[in-house]
């Protein structure tokens, strides 16, 4: 008996209440009961056939507003590959460089696309740094493979239309935009070809797009922007939101966080210029002449027809009355053949079917985190709120090929739970992302299995099928379990399953500098996953250092208990450098594991478990400061790096910038970008201006010319630009040798600019007052030279230091020279 029509009516959520929602659900994976209009985009996504596939370089690079003009305006299979994951950039939001920052940018990406309605593909290509020449990109990327990657994705997803975001013509942008454009049209020409990377073959078939455009919006040199092309009104809004494409696009791209990206959403006409690079001309729409709808697919025109019939009959107050066309759909459709885009489609419509059901389902564990090889109970629920008829079959678990559960018609509206205990199988890798667990190169992650090429990120470590008969047919729900917490302040809290190790290991510190011969104790500290976590701790050691003592045995009796475990190291004879890595052997396996958890509001937790290594550097340094006071910018590890020379380092904040404060500090240094995010420090400058005046040393780290919160933050004039030396093994020329900067306390040379990661430097004054001197030029192939990375001024009877030097990657990556070089500008007048 169906219930009265009050008790299942869902009300038709408006646009600014589902977009606020769409953002609290990224931080917390929080399930929600299908909308009636994600229903009913469901249904639009499932009739449409159209498939678009984006592409370029990195996070932040893609177009939100056509993403969700073609995702939930044209209900198009939409698509963005970002070659990079975005690695090699700065941190807006904390101290995460490198992989953790890329990390963070993929996870922005998926909340961006939850947003907007399109999904995420990635390559191999790791974010070097900025690349002022395509061509040295691809060197440093591996042509071949990235080229290999792109072919892989088209093959996969078959778009009809692929797009880029840049030109492939070089000039006026970063290099790593104009290769991702010349990869994709390359790929465009080689993704139909049987002969191309055939090994992909094996699970993939050829795919040929009917033609690839450069989406010009004002990105690539001018000179290769057509006059007139083809053009496209990307405005309008989402009637099921009732929010414009350019206010979802505003939304999405505020997810990009850690770049600062936030921006205002726009509203009205939108128009999008594009230009053919490859295949059939267009001259009205980017669609021409391709059939979008189930006609392309034999026998599906009926689908399409009844498709469409559904959309039109659709009651957002009564979701379940779809429930019967949609079943007719779903048996018509399991009578086409097997395909991966009818795959898709499948379950398009078992999702759409889902939420005009009202069907919930979820899995939680008690915890979020297992070892591998461990039992766990599981506890599963269904709720059927629509009232008709549905069996609960059983649950599949398909890492296991079993399924539990006896079939029982769920009653209307109340909750059947089943509990049941399984194991996570003593195969499955700890949840490192995939991309991470092997060592790659300077412009290339490894990852073994061709599987996982392309995924934004791991699948789940256990995944879990719950199986229901509607209508005498077959309907699979996918899921994963989740642990479910209460937090004071942000409410419910879901985490998904993890694979941890019975032990994770850390060294009191990444990084550690040595006098040559010399030895120094390091701690390892073991933290015991589980009780009762006993073993045998050894440090593997790299050529020419020793360690002593060879092994150390520990035990733990309960969970969550740590011990240091000291261990003495000592350097060769002469400068070198070298990694130790931590491992732990338990019952027959090593475990070399560190832990690193990355907690933003706007994203899931991230649960990171890299080879836990200390870096061990060898140099001759010496340093005049000893105390050294240290004021916050955007986040860096800077201030760790001084410490590391010896120096007693003080954090600062603005209210401590007093003359009687600053009295006792040898030299003051200021964190990167602190003039772009901090509005408390430029009514503080004057006082460090004579804490300089009155024999003191500042030293500021660079800042972006662009929102800049004061332009007084230097005591003579300084205009900042956006040069920047990108190669970092450019050639440095001493413009002053004389000067202390570089000669006291440690002689500079030639040598010590060598081994420097990813580049020289970024945004160096293009213009200084005559009281600055330039210590240092350096420039890229073809370029003039730059001579504002290092600026040094007498200020009074002290010296203020402006450099947009790159020290917030050398010092935290043991370059020595770098070390060297910031111990002179801390030593100055001592």
């Amino acid at each position: 008996m169906r219930r009265p029509n009050s008790r299942r009516r869902w009300r038709l959520l408006a646009g600014p209440l589902l977009a606020a929602g769409l953002g609290a659900a990224i931080a917390r994976a929080q399930p929600a009961p299908e909308s009636a209009p994600a229903i009913l985009q469901d249904l639009r996504d499932f009739r449409e056939m159209g498939r678009v596939l984006y592409v370029a370089a990195h996070p932040d690079d893609e177009n939100t507003r056509l993403i969700a003009y073609l995702a939930r305006g044209r209900s198009y299979a939409t698509a963005y590959l970002s070659l990079t994951r975005g690695d090699g950039g700065q941190d807006l939001l904390g101290p995460e460089l490198g992989s953790e920052l890329g990390v963070i940018r993929t996870q922005e990406l998926l909340a961006a696309r939850r947003i907007d309605g399109g999904r995420q593909y990635f390559s191999r290509a790791r974010d070097f740094g900025f690349s002022k020449d395509y061509a040295d990109t691809l060197r440093r990327w591996d042509r071949q493979q990235v080229l290999a990657d792109v072919v892989r994705v088209i093959r996969e997803f078959r778009p009809d239309v692929v797009i880029t975001r840049f030109s492939t013509v070089p000039g006026g942008t970063h290099g790593h935009h104009t290769a991702s454009a010349v990869l994709a049209l390359e790929a465009f020409k080689l993704a139909g070809d049987p002969k191309a990377f055939p090994d992909q073959l094996a699970t993939l078939r050829p795919w040929q797009p009917r033609r690839i455009l450069w989406n010009n919006g004002g990105f690539g040199p001018r000179a290769a922007r057509p006059a007139a092309g083809l053009r496209l009104d990307a405005g309008g809004f989402d009637p099921l939101t009732g929010e414009s494409f350019g206010e979802i696009a505003g939304l999405s791209r505020s997810m990009h966080k850690s770049q600062g990206m936030g921006t205002l959403g726009t509203r009205g006409a939108a128009v999008e210029s594009f230009q053919l690079l490859a295949g059939e001309p267009a001259s009205h729409d980017i669609f021409d002449g391709i059939d979008d709808s189930w006609g392309r697919v034999p026998g599906g025109a009926e689908i399409g027809r009844l498709a469409g019939a559904a959309i039109a009959r659709f009651n957002a107050e009564d979701p379940a009355a779809s429930v019967p066309a949609l079943l007719e759909i779903k048996a018509r459709l399991a009578a086409l053949p097997q395909d991966p885009i009818l795959e898709e489609k499948r379950g398009e419509l078992d999702r759409a079917l889902q939420g005009a059901l009202g069907l919930y389902v979820e899995t939680t564990v008690s915890r979020a985190e297992l070892v591998p090889g461990e039992s766990f109970r599981l506890r599963h629920l269904a709720l059927d709120r629509s009232g008709l008829p549905v069996r609960w079959i059983g649950v599949r678990y398909p890492r296991l090929g079993t399924q539990a559960g006896e079939p029982e018609d769920l009653p209307a509206d109340r909750a059947v739970t089943r509990e049941a205990t399984a194991a996570l199988p003593a195969d499955t890798a700890v949840s490192q992302p995939y991309w991470l667990r092997e060592e790659g190169t300077e412009g290339m992650f490894q990852v073994d299995d061709p599987g996982l090429i392309g995924r934004p990120e791991n699948p789940p470590i256990f995944p879990v099928n719950f199986i229901f008969e509607v209508g005498g047919q077959t309907l699979v729900v996918p899921d994963q379990p989740v642990q479910v917490a209460a937090d004071p302040l942000r409410g419910e809290i879901r985490r998904r399953l993890v694979a941890v190790p019975p032990v994770t290991l850390g060294f009191a510190d990444s990084l550690e500098l040595f006098a040559p011969g010399a030895s120094r104790t390091a701690e390892v500290e073991v933290t015991a996953v589980r009780p009762d976590a006993r073993g045998v701790l050894r440090l593997e050691t790299p050529p020419g250092w020793s360690v002593s003592p060879a092994s150390r045995d520990f035990r733990f009796e309960a969970a969550g208990q740590k011990a240091r475990f000291a261990f003495t190291l000592t350097a060769p004879t002469r400068a070198a450098a070298g990694s130790f890595a931590a491992a732990a052997e338990i019952d027959g396996r090593t475990y070399r594991n560190g832990r690193k958890d990355i907690r933003y509001e706007h994203i899931p937790e991230q649960v990171l478990l890299p080879v836990a290594r200390l870096k061990a550097v060898s140099l001759e340094v010496a340093v005049g400061a000893r105390r050294v006071g240290y004021i916050a910018g955007a986040g860096d590890d800077v201030a760790a790096g001084i410490a590391r020379l010896g120096c007693a380092v003080t954090p600062l904040a603005a209210a401590d910038l007093t003359a009687a404060r600053l009295r006792g500090f040898d030299a003051v240094v200021i964190g990167v970008r602190a003039f772009n995010v901090r509005a408390d420090l430029p009514g503080a400058m004057p006082a460090l201006f004579a804490y300089a005046r009155d024999g003191g040393a500042v030293i500021e780290l660079y800042n972006r010319p662009n929102g800049l919160l004061t332009t007084q933050f230097a005591p003579y004039a300084l205009r900042l630009s956006d040069l920047r030396v990108t190669d970092e093994r450019a050639a440095m020329t001493f413009l002053a040798p004389q000067s202390p900067a570089l000669n006291r306390p440690n002689r500079i040379t030639a040598a010590d600019f060598e081994g420097w990661v990813q580049e020289r430097g970024s945004y160096f004054p293009g213009q200084w007052d005559p009281a600055f001197t330039a210590v240092l030029s350096c420039h890229d192939a073809g370029e003039a030279p730059l001579e504002g990375g290092l600026l040094v001024a007498r200020y009074g009877r002290g010296y203020f230091v402006y450099t947009g030097l790159s020290w917030f990657r050398q010092l935290p990556a043991g370059t020595p020279g770098a070390y060297r070089l910031f111990a002179n500008l801390l030593s100055l007048g001592k």
